[in-house]
């Protein structure tokens, strides 16, 4: 079992930056990989941003490229999203989730655990 709480959602204005956290337990983490999703009212869960159990690899979504970055603490507990150059249209519930494997890691239904989300909404 993966327990995932996130945080660190807020009202932000344009051009604003907010940094996401996603705290991550469970006797098995070593075996997952974390991504992060944004899901906004009325349409389909996003991808948004990967990275590898090491930290070495990293994958992001064409519209959040340049301007967020995912990352990991050393204990491997942690995982981050530090969102610059924020737009209104990146309003949305991001979540963090667990997958066992790289392949297809930008597939929601692939993920094995979520977590409850936490809301970022950008004023213009």
């Amino acid at each position: 079992q993966v327990q995932l709480v996130e945080s660190g959602g807020g009202l932000v204005q344009a051009g604003g930056s907010l940094r996401l956290s996603c705290a991550a337990s469970g006797r098995t983490l070593s075996s997952y990989r974390m991504g992060w999703f944004r899901q906004a009212p009325g349409k389909e869960r996003e991808f948004v941003a990967a990275i590898s159990w090491g930290g070495g690899s990293t994958t992001y979504a064409d519209s959040v490229k340049g301007r967020f970055t995912i990352s990991r603490d050393n204990a491997k507990t942690t995982v981050y999203l530090q969102m610059n150059s924020l737009k209104p249209e990146d309003t949305a519930v991001y979540l963090c989730g667990a997958v066992r494997t790289w392949f297809q890691v930008e597939v929601s239904d692939r993920y094995d655990y979520w977590g409850q989300g936490t809301q970022v909404t950008v004023s213009s």
